[in-house]
C-alpha cells in the first residue's frame, strides 16, 4: 500500500517571530513615561535601555524641579523609580541596544547586539549626548582629566583644581556639585552673561570654591600622562592664557542621538527628530519623544510628558490598523 504524505509548508523566521506590540527605544525620562503608559494600556510594551540607563537624568547629581520632589531628588534614583513603576504595570525591559532600524516595510525590525526585533510601532526616544569641545587634547585625555559626567567622576577629583566649561543650567548644577570634592571651580563661559537660571547663579556666585572665566574659549587641553592645563583665548581680545588645572568638565549642550535614523525620518537641520502634534513622525507608527525632538525645553517633565503622549498615540494607532 502507497502512503503518500502532503508536506507541510515550512515557516518562515517571520511567520514564526513575536511581533511586539510597542518598542521602546531609551530609557530616560521619555522612555519611562512611553513604557509606563503602554504598560497601562496593556500593550506590553518592550523597553530597551541602550547603553546608558536612565539617560542623562541618570548622570545628574540632584533633579529640583520635577514635581512631587520639593527637597530634590538625585538623578539616578528618580531614573530607579521610573523603570520601576514602568515594570510594575507590565513592562519589558532588555538591557540592550538598537544597532539599526529598518522602517520601510512593516513590522518594523530592529537590530540589536542580541537578536532581532519586529515591531507594529516604534516610540524613539534615544535622547542626546553631550556635545565636544573639538580641541587638541581632548580625546587624548578622556579619563585622565576630561570628563562629561560630575556625578561619574567628581569623587576622583578631591581638593583637586577644576574648571567647568558652559554657562547654562547643566554646567553651573554641575560645577556646584563639584565644590563637594575639588579645592576649586573655575567655569569658563564663551560670554559675560551666565544663561543658567537665576537661582543657580545665585548659588554658584555665594559658593567660595567657585570663580568664574568670562568671555573665553578653551584652545587645548595640555599636559603629558595626564590634563595638567587648559589654554583659554579671550573672544573679544584674542588673548591667550594658561590656566593649570587636574581636570576639566565639559557641558556646552547636547546633541540628538539620531544616527540610526537618518534617511529614513525627517530631521531639522541639527538633526532632531520632526514630529506633529500627536509625536508621530514622518512615518506612520513610528513615534519620537524627549530630547531627541525636543531641542528648545529639554527638561525632564517635558521629555516625561512627551512619552506619554507618544504611547497614547501607539495606543490609538495600534487600534486603528486591527
Amino acid at each position: 500500500m502507497n502512503i503518500s504524505f502532503t508536506p507541510k509548508k515550512k515557516q518562515t523566521y517571520q511567520e514564526t517571530q513575536k511581533i511586539e506590540n510597542v518598542v521602546i527605544l531609551g530609557s530616560g525620562p521619555a522612555g519611562w513615561s512611553a513604557a509606563l503608559y503602554a504598560a497601562r494600556a496593556e500593550l506590553s510594551p518592550l523597553a530597551l535601555t541602550g547603553m546608558e540607563l536612565g539617560g542623562q537624568v541618570g548622570l545628574t547629581s540632584i533633579i529640583e524641579n520635577y514635581p512631587g520632589f520639593p527637597d530634590g531628588i538625585g538623578g539616578p534614583q528618580l531614573g530607579e523609580l521610573f523603570q520601576k513603576q514602568a515594570e510594575h504595570f507590565g513592562a519589558q525591559v532588555e538591557f540592550d541596544s538598537a544597532t539599526s532600524v529598518d522602517l520601510s516595510k512593516k513590522p518594523f525590525s530592529i537590530k540589536t547586539y542580541s537578536k532581532t526585533i519586529q515591531a507594529k510601532s516604534l516610540i524613539i526616544t534615544t535622547g542626546a549626548s553631550p556635545v565636544h569641545l573639538n580641541v587638541p587634547g581632548e580625546s587624548e585625555f578622556v579619563g585622565k582629566g576630561v570628563s562629561y559626567c560630575a556625578t561619574c567622576d567628581g569623587y576622583f577629583f578631591r581638593e583637586k583644581k577644576i574648571i567647568v566649561v558652559g554657562g547654562g543650567d547643566s554646567a553651573i548644577e554641575e560645577a556646584i556639585f563639584l565644590t563637594r570634592y575639588a579645592s576649586s571651580v573655575t567655569i569658563v563661559h564663551r560670554r559675560e552673561e551666565l544663561r543658567a537660571g537665576a537661582i543657580l547663579q545665585k548659588r554658584a556666585r555665594e559658593n567660595p570654591k567657585i570663580s568664574f572665566v568670562w568671555n573665553s574659549i578653551v584652545k587645548s587641553i595640555n599636559g603629558t600622562d595626564k590634563m595638567q592645563s587648559v589654554l583659554l583665548s579671550h573672544v573679544i581680545t584674542g588673548k591667550e592664557s594658561k590656566v593649570t588645572a587636574d581636570g576639566i568638565f565639559i557641558f556646552i549642550g547636547h546633541h540628538p542621538n539620531t544616527q540610526l535614523f537618518a534617511g529614513q525620518l525627517e530631521m531639522t537641520p541639527d538633526a532632531y527628530i520632526v514630529t506633529d502634534s500627536n509625536m508621530m513622525t514622518n512615518v506612520p507608527g513610528v513615534f519620537a519623544a524627549g530630547e531627541v525632538a525636543d531641542p528648545v525645553y529639554r527638561q525632564v517633565i517635558t521629555s516625561a510628558g512627551m512619552g506619554a503622549a507618544a504611547s497614547i498615540q501607539a495606543a490609538k494607532y495600534l487600534e486603528e490598523i486591527e
